[in-house]
């Protein structure tokens, strides 16, 4: 606190912010902050014994007071018990960009009155709620008079009024909380702009909003300058480098970046800044400007920068470093790069402390201050001689052992690749691309020739580039998937590296003619001549510190490894099947089926397709798996080939390795279906017919007796079968001493043809008696070989077919299975009106405990000691 208190003050203020945050307590307030600056004044004065710890103390707690203030007043000035009401009048002002996308508009507006029908207008009228809105265009006419909204621009429609959508799955992304970071409580919608009124701002308004409306005129003139340099599978990619317009990139060449950890390389950063500066300066130097002048010059251009490139976390805090060291430097006085920082990173904590969640604030400042600190010690330890080379393979390992745990913990992905792409490809992307990008666009301003003859030049070292990455990031092999990390591990990590590095400098200072030696522990060690501190460092904490870091990783990257209990969870994947099973005790990942996106475009409506359509499976379900750690799916089972089931599974083989895929053996005549069998294909994931008879032994605790579809005759190969809900896959899956019955879609009939089935193999089976199918133990996974029969007893779980739709679940089905609990996938408010009234009451009419998805979200069911336990991520 007195040798550096800037560093002690940074660190006081985050640690007070995150205590906010984990505890947000009611008398965590201003009053706390208060009371803890009055304090903080009085021990300044009268100095007590442990002042230094005191004040510490007190300035968290004041950070937390004022994190608890800022949280508290997050509100909105309507109240109400709904989470959706129509007719809703609102007038306001655009205050951000208007994007047009397909049939979607979206922006953000600040009202200026609400009137809500029943409930009058809310507190203060409702001036200066902000709320988020969602227009969805109907005519391609329409789309064009969208495209001419501003910011600034006044707007008035009646709409609905709905609570935004909260995280639906375990780990899943949470909306609601996204855009109350934002202060945001509310989203407005409308169909068509008919009943809506957008009009300029009148002569002589201003506000905040002016400005940037201006600016945002000259940022789409840079964008149209990029779109006419740049082909187009190049244009969104430059945007977003170069003016931070990410929007247009696109998704898989914004994957092919993610899967190598180059997505810095397109969102502005530091390293834009800092590209931006060299160039600027270098220029203002060219024309014989004086040192002063160029300082304070670019010190006034940086704003105008920040606010041209979108104002992101990242750009925010190097563009204030970058102000506050030309300042410095202007003065001639504060020059230490981590007082820069820490200031900035202070005053942004100050300004916005939702800052403190964002994950670019996150990963911006923890590598800046890597660099910072790390960088100079990490030169030691390289047996490097060059010292270009050496800096930049510095900056390179100290950048990616940085950013490794917020990468896992907010990816969940790692390449093996990470390290050598990002040392070979980001100077050949900051030395030349970004830079001449930049020069090409301003030049097009003044002389389109040139600019076009330079354009072409980056779009063919563009050309060379994407190809490197495109091959890079294909081999699945180096692809590793990580679960989502606890803090805890975090911090353990980051406090094990920073011991390792502390740790090895003795022996690089040896080198050096240079002898420091860490103090991590007494000095009264020094007292034993066997334990002194040089043998302590090199035999016993250096060591250990490796070996814990070691097995840290190790922990992290299956931290379940081990547990005792199996897990089957009912996804949420709106209307659509996604089921994963964890087994118990072997560890196996079972993923039945992966929902899907029905589309309901017509001929001529190719207008309204967006530039990153939803999809559930790239949007949804592989992010849910890799957050729970599912590096390898050792059994896909596709139920049927309808697009509510198979559609999230294209993105699920090619992101995650799957060994098996099982299915009905028919073939649904589809593009889509023809693809995603030949991608399981070209993986090397072997396709498994399965049918009535067939046992799959998954580990010793867990076996999958299929039932359904019945055979037809001896297996000649695939057939083609367009009506899929007939032959839909029905399995019994025993585990660890529990029954499951899972019966993809399958209706009345074909319950009747599977009970009529397994009446006739097993004797003396009536109405109202447990299933005693005969099981078929084939010698391989699926095959056909001796009968086997086996007695059955009650389900625990019924997961019931086609998403509770009346033409399923009989009232025989139920009384020949008895299940005790039953799970129904179906999505909010769909259009089908799933799951059946008719078919609710028959469960409740047989005692049998119900979760439905759409309204409990994801039901996850665990197996522990043989018994089960349900949770669900809603409650009703």
């Amino acid at each position: 606190m007195a040798q550096r208190p800037i560093v002690a003050f940074a660190v006081c203020w985050g640690i007070g912010y995150a205590v906010a945050v984990i505890a947000p307590l009611p008398w965590i307030n201003l009053w706390l902050a208060m009371a803890a600056g009055m304090l903080y004044c009085a021990a300044m004065i009268m100095r007590p014994k442990g002042t230094v710890w005191l004040r510490s103390l007190l300035i968290v707690a004041a950070a937390a007071g004022i994190y608890g203030d800022h949280d508290a007043r997050n509100r909105s000035l309507v109240e109400l018990q709904t989470e959706e009401i129509s007719s809703v009048h609102f007038l306001g002002r655009i205050v951000t960009p208007v994007s047009v996308d397909g049939d979607r508009v979206s922006f953000q507006a600040e009202a200026e009155s609400i009137v809500i029908p029943e409930y009058g207008a809310p507190e203060n009228g409702g001036k200066g709620e902000r709320m988020q809105f969602s227009i969805r265009l109907l005519a391609r006419e329409e789309q064009e008079t969208a495209r001419r909204w501003e910011r600034g621009d006044r707007i008035e429609l009646d709409g609905t009024l709905r609570r935004p959508a909260e995280a639906r799955n375990f780990g899943g992304f949470d909306y609601r909380n996204y855009l109350r970071l934002q202060h945001i409580h509310w989203q407005m919608t409308a169909k068509g702009i008919a009943g809506l009124a957008v009009t300029p701002p009148e002569s002589g308004e201003w506000g905040g909003w002016l400005a940037m409306r201006g600016i945002d005129r000259f940022r789409d003139r840079l964008a149209a300058q990029v779109d006419r340099l740049f082909p187009p599978d190049q244009s969104g990619f430059m945007k977003g480098m170069l003016i931070g317009l990410t929007d247009e990139i696109e998704p898989q060449q914004f994957e092919r970046f993610s899967r190598l950890g180059l997505t810095h390389i397109i969102a502005i950063s530091g390293l834009n800044v800092a590209i931006f500066l060299a160039c600027l300066i270098w220029l203002l130097r060219r024309f014989g400007l004086t040192r002063e002048t160029v300082l304070l010059t670019a010190l006034a251009l940086m704003p105008l920068y920040i606010a041209v490139t979108g104002a992101s976390p990242s750009i925010v805090r190097a563009g204030l470093m970058a102000m506050i060291g030309l300042y410095a430097a202007y003065r001639n006085r504060l020059k230490d790069g981590l007082h820069i920082a820490l200031i900035a990173g202070v005053g942004m904590l100050v300004w916005n402390p939702y800052y403190l969640l964002d994950v670019s604030f996150q990963l911006s400042f923890l590598v800046t201050l890597g660099l910072i600190l790390g960088v100079p010690q990490m030169n030691k330890l390289l047996p490097v001689k060059h010292a270009k080379l050496r800096d930049a393979l510095s900056i390179t390992v100290v950048a990616q052992l940085i950013s490794f745990p917020l990468s896992i913990y907010y990816f969940n992905q790692f390449s093996l690749l990470s390290f050598a792409a990002n040392f070979a490809l980001v100077p050949a992307f900051s030395a030349w691309v970004m830079p001449g990008g930049t020069a090409a666009m301003l030049l097009g301003f003044v002389w389109g020739t040139g600019a076009g003859w330079l354009g072409w030049l980056i779009a063919k070292t563009n050309e060379l580039l994407f190809y490197v990455v495109e091959q890079a990031s294909k081999p699945d092999a180096v692809q590793t998937i990580w679960p989502t990390p606890s803090p805890v591990w975090i911090l353990a990590y980051y406090g094990l590296l920073c011991a390792v590095l502390v740790l090895l400098q003795p022996f690089a200072a040896k080198d050096e003619g240079v002898a420091p030696e860490p103090m991590l522990y007494g000095v009264k060690t020094n007292k034993l001549p066997f334990l002194n501190r040089q043998k302590m460092n090199r035999y016993v904490l250096l060591p250990a510190s490796l070996l814990g870091f070691a097995g840290l990783l190790w922990y992290g990257y299956d931290p379940e490894r081990g547990t005792a209990e199996g897990r089957v969870q009912f996804l949420d994947v709106g209307q659509g099947d996604s089921i994963l099973i964890q087994t118990l005790p072997g560890g196996h990942t079972i993923l039945v089926d992966g929902g899907g996106t029905v589309s309901f475009r017509k001929p001529g409506d190719a207008w309204k397709e967006r530039r990153d359509p939803y999809e559930v499976g790239r949007k949804l379900l592989v992010p849910l798996l890799k957050k729970r750690g599912v590096q390898q799916i050792d059994e896909l089972i596709l139920t049927h080939q309808d697009a509510d089931h198979f559609g999230g599974l294209q993105a699920v083989l090619e992101h995650i390795p799957v060994r098996r895929f099982l299915f009905n053996g028919t073939l649904k005549p589809l593009p889509a279906v023809e693809k995603l069998f030949q991608t399981a294909l070209g993986k090397g994931t072997e396709l498994v017919e399965v049918e009535a008879g067939d046992t799959l032994q998954v580990d010793s605790g867990t076996v999958l007796h299929f039932l359904y579809p019945l055979p037809e005759g001896e297996r000649e190969g695939v057939r083609v079968e367009q009506d899929q809900n007939p032959s839909s896959v029905v399995f019994l899956m025993e585990m660890a001493g529990t029954r499951w019955l899972f019966t993809g879609d399958i209706g009345q009939a074909e319950e009747r043809k599977l009970l009529d089935r397994w009446a006739a193999v097993t004797p003396g089976l009536v109405q109202g008696e447990a299933l005693a199918p005969a099981v078929y133990e084939p010698a391989s996974s699926a095959g056909a070989a001796a009968q086997v029969p086996v007695v059955y007893k009650p389900v625990d779980v019924l997961k019931v077919a086609h998403h509770g739709s009346k033409s399923s679940t009989a009232e025989e089905w139920l009384n020949a299975w008895q299940p005790k609990h039953a799970v129904i996938s179906a999505g909010a408010n769909n259009i089908y009106g799933h799951p059946n009234r008719q078919v609710l009451e028959r469960l409740t009419s047989h005692g049998i405990s119900v979760q439905r998805t759409d309204r409990n979200g994801e039901v996850q069911i665990t197996v522990r000691g043989g018994k089960i336990f349900t949770r669900t991520k809603l409650q009703p």
